[in-house]
């Protein structure tokens, strides 16, 4: 398992990313998987660097894991900020033009279509967020 402690920031992402890229790249992930995972976790941690810290410096720690059978990749995500399940807000109505729907929750709901699962939970005063991909 990988883990990385950052400074939750868009200057920080790309490390995120590369990590995340250079693990599944290590065990054969296929291109289009690696490109769910890469657009999830960016969705994520953005997420994280935005709105967490409420504008203030923090941090966030990245996990990342690939293996077992069948193979999945595992990236968790934690941050001290603003306790905030984003899994409970609702799905946008993607049926509606993009000037009839309410802004935001977009990227949520790609990241909960494109991974096999996604988890959130409150910890110890942290915000865990897990999402899991079959490679």
């Amino acid at each position: 398992m990988k883990e990385l402690l950052l400074a939750a920031s868009d200057e920080t992402l790309y490390t995120v990313l590369d990590a995340i890229k250079d693990e599944l790249n290590k065990n054969g992930c296929p291109g289009d998987v690696q490109t769910q995972i890469l657009i999830s976790a960016e969705e994520i941690y953005v997420n994280i660097a935005h709105y967490a810290y409420g504008g203030k410096a923090g941090e966030a720690k990245v996990q990342i894991e690939v293996g077992g059978d069948p193979k999945t990749c595992k990236v968790v995500f934690y941050d001290r900020g603003m306790q905030y399940n984003p899994l409970e807000k609702e799905d946008p109505d993607t049926t509606l033009s993009a000037d009839e729907r309410q802004i935001g929750g977009l990227g949520v709901f790609m990241v909960k279509t494109m991974m096999d699962k996604v988890d959130y939970k409150y910890t110890d005063g942290q915000n865990i967020f897990t999402m899991i991909k079959k490679l």
